[in-house]
């Protein structure tokens, strides 16, 4: 598993936790060192089956410099959202955890987590 990572995010802190506890390997991307590119984002956002807009951090300032809590959120707008949170990964909501299997969870509460450690364990997991 991936888990695109924010050193200073308490979410983050929680998750790594749960998957060392879990014993769930664990490869830590920096993603403010290293943002997703276009690409990325657009294959990530399918597999969370997510809309940019879904997984923004809209409470950014930089946010509020783009002015984009008054971007439409549609499909005619999708790409502009995708290109924002590429070019600023700090609006990309944290921790998300890209699974082996293909799938993706944003591990925000504990139940996103236990999720996610069901499937990386094959429900062998906490």
């Amino acid at each position: 598993m991936e888990m695109w990572n924010n050193p200073a995010c308490s979410k983050c802190a929680t998750a790594r936790a749960t998957l060392d506890e879990a014993r769930v390997p664990v490869r830590l991307r920096a993603y403010l060192e290293q943002p997703p590119s276009v690409e990325e984002l657009t294959d990530v956002l399918r597999r969370l089956g997510a809309r940019p807009w879904e997984v923004c951090r809209t409470q950014e300032p930089v946010a509020g410099e783009l002015g984009l809590t008054d971007w439409p959120r549609d499909d005619a707008n999708e790409s502009r959202w995708i290109e924002a949170m590429a070019a600023h990964p700090e609006l990309i909501q944290r921790p998300i955890l890209l699974l082996d299997d293909g799938t993706a969870v944003v591990g925000r509460t504990p139940q996103a987590l236990d999720a996610a450690v069901d499937r990386a364990t094959g429900g062998a997991g906490a």
